[in-house]
């Protein structure tokens, strides 16, 4: 599915007890969107990252 999470988590020096916390997502469910474990994540799901993340869901998607 190719999600950008960990790129922009790295970029904002976040760790991923800091974006769970922040979202409201938990750390198994980051590491496995990063790891692109699972092709299941609900849109409800991406929005918080983003939100916490300070971007867009749209953004990321890797679009290239």
């Amino acid at each position: 599915m190719g999600y950008r999470v960990k790129d922009v988590r790295e970029e904002m020096r976040m760790t991923q007890e800091e974006l769970a916390e922040k979202s409201g997502v938990s750390r198994a469910t980051i590491i496995a969107i990063e790891r692109d474990e699972t092709k299941d994540v609900k849109a409800s799901t991406l929005l918080k990252l983003a939100q916490a993340l300070g971007t867009t869901v749209d953004k990321l998607f890797l679009l290239a």
